[in-house]
């Protein structure tokens, strides 16, 4: 599936491209391609979007997946969003990586270019695969 399909369908009923459509259009990719393709098809999308809008610096190589990490690790299958945001209401926060992550790991090149891990914290998920 294209990433221009994955918005269109998180935009539909909205005009305005949120946190929440993020989030959205994120769970459809990873419903749709599973978390490992899902980081290429988000990151490229928006890298992508924020090019055309003449705005490449928004683009944020860790806070792309780290957002579809965090989407992942809570997405069932035969769920709709509403039912997933309902379980889920933090993924609405968009200040959610600061439990992983410190302001200046985020803020540096490093993150903004490639993968950085988590300086805080890990994901539950690794700490569960660790164990």
């Amino acid at each position: 599936m294209r990433f221009e399909d994955l918005l269109a369908e998180a935009m539909s009923g909205t005009d305005r491209f949120g946190h929440r459509e993020h989030v959205h259009v994120t769970w459809l990719a990873v419903r749709h391609s599973g978390v490992d393709q899902a980081v290429t098809l988000i990151s490229d999308g928006i890298r992508r979007t924020a090019r055309y809008a003449g705005r490449p610096q928004k683009y944020h190589a860790t806070m792309s997946r780290a957002w579809v990490e965090l989407v992942g690790h809570h997405t069932i299958p035969d769920d709709d969003f509403p039912a997933f945001i309902a379980r889920n209401p933090a993924l609405l926060d968009k200040r959610l990586l600061s439990r992983f992550y410190t302001s200046g790991t985020l803020a540096g090149a490093s993150a903004r270019q490639g993968w950085v891990e988590p300086d805080l914290r890990p994901f539950p998920w690794t700490v569960q695969a660790a164990e």
